[in-house]
């Protein structure tokens, strides 16, 4: 057996075992029960499907957005699925002082916070690159510096209560794709500096944790309005999505990738380069 086959089946076989270690079933629906969280972006797509599966699992629940009439309704249906408690807040995150006032509000109606849930992004067009820094200005204080604004106003009390802080990134946050630039610039950010804070939580020996959940494609209706003349690539459930990022909140895990090949992309995605770009050039349909 070549050298490369030797090390290509060894990690292959590491990333099986990483996988049915990291995937094996230790989710306590119970131990949601009561717990305090704070769902951002959660009028629609992947955050409402969140906030209906905290909702289910009787947690007390604050929810954001910028659009109040869908929170309301979010929330109105949060309570008919056995949420404790479902209040929201509406917020603009490009606004400076929107998040820090969000988590306020959360821990002034909750009494302290368990789950800081980080999921809301500005809409980015799917296109090749215009020049336009103005709204990747924009779009990185959305998805990225927003996410630090909240990160520090609420680890106090994440601190208090030992709690977790889930963020939902992407596969295109660890690797590059055609049409996304000004998303993929913020989604790396947002992976460095979290993968960085979460070395010193660990380092300061503190009682936080700290999940980064990675993400194929969904199949949220802006997702999909998006890729929809562009690409033919399946598109995943949003509901289960939303359940595997709770469920690897809960259970503490340093990361979540979803779907399944989210993992496997990511641990080869630097071994056949040309290989890797030419697959991934030809995943989309373009005419200069």
């Amino acid at each position: 057996m070549s050298k490369f086959l030797t090390t290509f089946v060894i990690a292959t076989i590491v990333g099986a075992v990483f996988i049915a270690f990291a995937w094996r079933e230790t989710f306590n629906a119970d131990s949601l029960r009561g717990a305090r969280v704070l769902v951002t972006g959660a009028s629609m797509g992947i955050g409402e499907q969140m906030a209906y599966h905290y909702a289910r699992f009787g947690a007390r629940i604050i929810i954001t957005a910028r659009k109040e009439s869908l929170l309301q309704q979010v929330a109105d249906r949060c309570l008919s699925l056995g949420a404790q408690e479902a209040l929201y807040l509406p917020a603009d995150m490009a606004q400076h002082s929107d998040p820090a006032k969000v988590v306020r509000f959360a821990v002034d109606n909750l009494g302290g916070l368990d789950y800081l849930v980080l999921n809301h992004i500005g809409s980015s067009p799917f296109a090749m690159w215009d020049g336009d820094v103005e709204h990747t200005r924009w779009l990185l204080q959305v998805n990225f510096l927003s996410y630090l604004q909240m990160t520090t106003a609420a680890l106090p009390v994440l601190k208090q209560s030992g709690g977790t802080i889930v963020i939902v990134s992407s596969m295109l946050g660890k690797m590059c794709t055609p049409f996304v630039a000004p998303y993929t610039a913020t989604k790396f950010a947002v992976n460095g500096f979290f993968g960085t804070i979460y070395h010193e939580l660990a380092m300061q020996r503190t009682n936080v944790s700290l999940t980064i959940c990675t993400l194929g494609l969904i199949n949220t209706e802006s997702a999909m309005e998006k890729v929809r003349n562009y690409t033919n690539m399946t598109a995943y459930p949003a509901s289960e999505a939303a359940l595997q990022i709770i469920k690897a909140g809960t259970t503490r895990q340093r990361d979540m990738f979803y779907p399944w090949y989210t993992f496997y992309t990511t641990l080869f995605r630097d071994w056949f380069p040309y290989y890797r770009d030419l697959i991934i050039q030809r995943s989309f349909l373009y005419e200069p």
